[in-house]
């Protein structure tokens, strides 16, 4: 399956990491997001990071023109209609995804594979919420996104080999290491990771240790390149609570309740990094 044009709904810190993966393989991108602002601001990033490695000799200023010129904006989603493969890369946020899926699948071609950069929702309910779930898949990238390697693929009970093998292939052309995670609630990343980040907050929670401590034991105890708290706040706490709230909805399992100081945090506007504080302030 040849993907000249790749569609990216989404221009926040995944939408734009993946935008830039897809550029840089040589791929004509649509990233699309619902304010223009939201979309200069995904440029803005991208340009920022290229700048980088034109500074660091990993890349030239012709390299970085030709990349940013392979990348077209959007503010409507009916663009994504001349679009060969999409991913969704919007808020977790399961009725937002459930919406913009039902919308593509009017929008685009029947061929077109939809995949979602959910990191939690199972793709069996985002496939149906379309007439091509076998087109449906979930193509979850780590953050930040030009820097990890990793891409988790997940396929839907109805989910064809075409699709899984376009998806696995188009990992490898972006530089990425595809993994494959069964169709369950968090997958593999999130299934291992959240509930040890949640643990580090209920730690927190209880006067175990502070913040710094509790960060400065895993990173050299175990030797993790950041603290479980320093994580969580670059992931986003508000997502940290909503991969928690799937996965304690979907297996009814106590293990994954969300410690009541993550959600107080989400809550006060304290997400992490993008607000300026979370467990740490930026």
């Amino acid at each position: 399956m040849e993907i000249q044009t790749f569609g990216v709904i989404g221009a926040g810190q995944m939408g734009n990491g993946i935008a830039q993966v897809a550029a840089m393989s040589g791929i004509n991108v649509i990233m699309s997001d619902i304010k223009e602002e939201f979309v200069e601001r995904g440029i803005k990033m991208i340009s920022k990071i290229l700048s980088r490695s034109v500074d660091k000799g990993k890349m030239t200023s012709e390299e970085k023109d030709a990349v940013l010129g392979r990348i077209k904006t959007s503010v409507n989603l009916k663009d994504m209609s001349a679009a060969d493969f999409v991913v969704e890369a919007a808020t977790e946020n399961e009725s937002l995804k459930f919406q913009i899926f039902k919308d593509l699948d009017e929008i685009c071609a029947p061929d077109v594979i939809l995949s979602t950069n959910t990191s939690s929702i199972p793709i069996g309910r985002i496939a149906a919420q379309t007439k091509r779930a076998d087109k449906i898949i979930g193509m979850h990238f780590m953050n930040p996104v030009p820097v990890m390697k990793l891409v988790e693929i997940i396929r839907g009970i109805a989910t064809s080999e075409e699709t899984f093998k376009a998806t696995w292939d188009l990992s490898l052309k972006f530089g990425k290491t595809p993994a494959v995670a069964s169709d369950y609630p968090g997958f593999i990343a999130n299934r291992v990771l959240m509930p040890m980040i949640n643990e580090a907050i209920f730690c927190l929670y209880h006067g175990v240790g502070t913040r710094e401590d509790i960060d400065t034991v895993m990173k050299l105890g175990m030797n993790h390149p950041m603290g479980p708290l320093a994580l969580a706040d670059l992931i986003g706490l508000d997502t940290c609570l909503a991969i928690m709230e799937t996965m304690y909805d979907g297996f009814n399992d106590p293990k994954y309740r969300p410690c009541p100081l993550l959600r107080k945090y989400v809550e006060a506007g304290w997400l992490g990094r993008k607000a300026g504080r979370g467990f740490y302030e930026y």
